[in-house]
Order: C-alpha cells, then sequence, then structure tokens
C-alpha cells in the first residue's frame, strides 16, 4: 500500500495563508487561522514563509502518548484521529509531537491534529501555487511524504532517523 501525505516546497509559499484559512472553515465553519491543522512560519531574516504540516510519523509520539485511546490512526490515510469522547484535553499528544505540530484549541481544550481531512485536504485544494500537495511516497521510501520537505535545491530534508515504522 502506498502511503499519502502532504508534501511541502516551501520556495513556493507566498504566505498568503489561504491553507490556513481553508482548514479553519472546514473543521471550525469560522474564518481566521488560530486553530488551524497547519501553519505557515514567516522567517523574517530570509523574507520566507515556510508551511508546516503534520509529518504522520511512523512511531507518532503523539499516538503513543494518549493514555485514554483517544488517538488513533486512520484506516485509509494513516493520519492521526481524535476521538473526542475519550480525550480528557491533558494535552500529553502536544508535548510529545517533537515538531511542535499539535496545538490546543482555544475553547475546548481538545487537540488540534491534521486529519488529512478524510483524504482530500482542504488545505492542498486552496493552496495557489502548489507549495503544499497530497501525494503518495516515493517508491522504495520508508517515511511518509511530509517527512521529505522538499527544498529550493531539490533535495529532501527534515527526516527523522529510524521513524519509518
Amino acid at each position: 500500500m502506498t502511503a499519502r501525505g502532504i508534501a511541502v516546497r516551501e520556495e513556493l509559499c507566498t504566505g498568503c495563508r489561504a491553507c490556513q484559512v481553508a482548514c479553519v472553515a472546514r473543521h471550525e465553519g469560522l474564518f481566521g487561522v488560530y486553530t488551524a491543522r497547519l501553519r505557515v512560519v514567516k522567517d523574517e531574516p530570509l523574507g520566507l514563509d515556510r508551511p508546516q504540516v503534520c509529518r504522520l510519523c511512523g512511531r507518532a509520539p503523539c499516538l503513543a502518548s494518549c493514555r485514554k485511546g483517544a488517538l488513533s490512526r486512520h484506516d485509509t490515510t494513516s493520519a492521526v484521529i481524535l476521538k473526542v469522547e475519550l480525550c480528557n484535553s491533558c494535552s500529553d499528544c502536544l508535548k510529545a509531537c517533537p515538531f511542535g505540530m499539535v496545538g490546543l484549541h482555544p475553547q475546548s481544550n481538545l487537540p488540534l491534529i491534521c486529519d488529512l481531512c478524510g483524504g482530500e485536504p482542504v488545505c492542498v485544494l486552496r493552496c495557489p501555487t502548489g507549495a503544499i500537495s497530497y501525494k503518495d511516497s516515493r517508491p522504495g521510501s520508508a517515511e511518509p511524504p511530509a517527512m521529505r520537505l522538499v527544498r529550493p535545491d531539490g533535495k529532501y530534508s527534515g527526516a527523522v532517523p529510524g521513524d519509518d515504522e
């Protein structure tokens, strides 16, 4: 089975944050960026905008940290899914994510984790430049696509050594 995930080409990002607005609209029915499940971070010294997405870690620390069983893998997308009824808002998943990609909802205190919109990520659909895309892993690759952030020179970066389960 081919893994799919959100791949990033940060050199294409304009910082418009349409991806974040689409994410919040899809999940919250609101307009804004604060509760988005992805981020666009401005690197001021370099003048670059860098999309940051869930990396779909093979040994997902967020999943492993959940003592209540509120987090699980989606059968089709492999995204981490929150079972709201089991979550006690302890924020262990937030603390466990080595990439800072788990947030807490300001009202409910529930984790904000990318669920890949069930396999049709709206952030990707709204990205006007193709800076983020939803695609298959490269053949023979052990890590999901978001583990390999594409740099302007065409090389990959951001892989977590040993995270290949």
